[in-house]
């Protein structure tokens, strides 16, 4: 494999309303293991997730119809966790299983932010960038934030999962603060290029 660039790409990230959020990637193959451009995709994915301040970011968020999502999240123990996931599939959770309400945003819905209750501990299988089986679990933020990047995947927004009146909130909150988000995002990259 040829070096990577010297510096990775911060990428465009997609909106609430774009269609390739709201259908489920394609899987990835033996084709896409172990090539550069995976490894380039998920630098550039790693850069973009930086400047726009978020703990985890899928493909499809930066317009790339494949099943790949990176996090560099820290969760409730003060623990930081860092990686990628390929075909990431969350384990059935058991009825009955402890759920946690605590505040969620998305990348690709700017500036909005809700309380949302999601189970407190997940366990994605998964492949890493050669194919490699994965098992990555997580409890409290951390198992939110691997929930969120493989609903992305599969075609699904955090906001789909709230009433039509709550949602209708999410999207006031968008266009009443994305501009804002846009000009800190657009700012951190400018120092990122300096």
């Amino acid at each position: 494999m040829s070096e990577l660039r010297e510096r990775p790409t911060v990428l465009r990230i997609t909106e609430v309303g774009e269609e390739i959020l709201g259908r489920a990637c394609r899987t990835a193959t033996e084709e896409d293991f172990g090539s550069e451009r995976l490894e380039r995709l998920i630098e550039d994915m790693f850069a973009t997730m930086e400047v726009a301040e978020g703990c985890g970011l899928a493909a499809n968020q930066v317009d790339v119809d494949l099943r790949l999502f990176v996090y560099d999240c820290v969760d409730d123990d003060g623990v930081r966790h860092t990686g990628h996931v390929l075909n990431p599939v969350i384990d059935e959770q058991e009825p009955g299983r402890a759920l946690i309400e605590e505040t969620e945003g998305c990348l690709s819905v700017p500036g909005a932010n809700t309380r949302l209750a999601r189970p407190a501990h997940a366990v994605v299988r998964g492949v890493d960038r050669n194919g490699e089986p994965v098992v990555i679990e997580g409890a409290g933020y951390f198992a939110r934030c691997l929930q969120h990047e493989t609903d992305h995947l599969n075609g699904g927004l955090y906001i789909d999962r709230l009433s039509a009146r709550d949602r209708k909130r999410m999207m006031k909150q968008t266009a009443d603060r994305r501009e804002k988000v846009f000009a800190e995002r657009a700012g951190r990259a400018a120092k990122r290029a300096e």
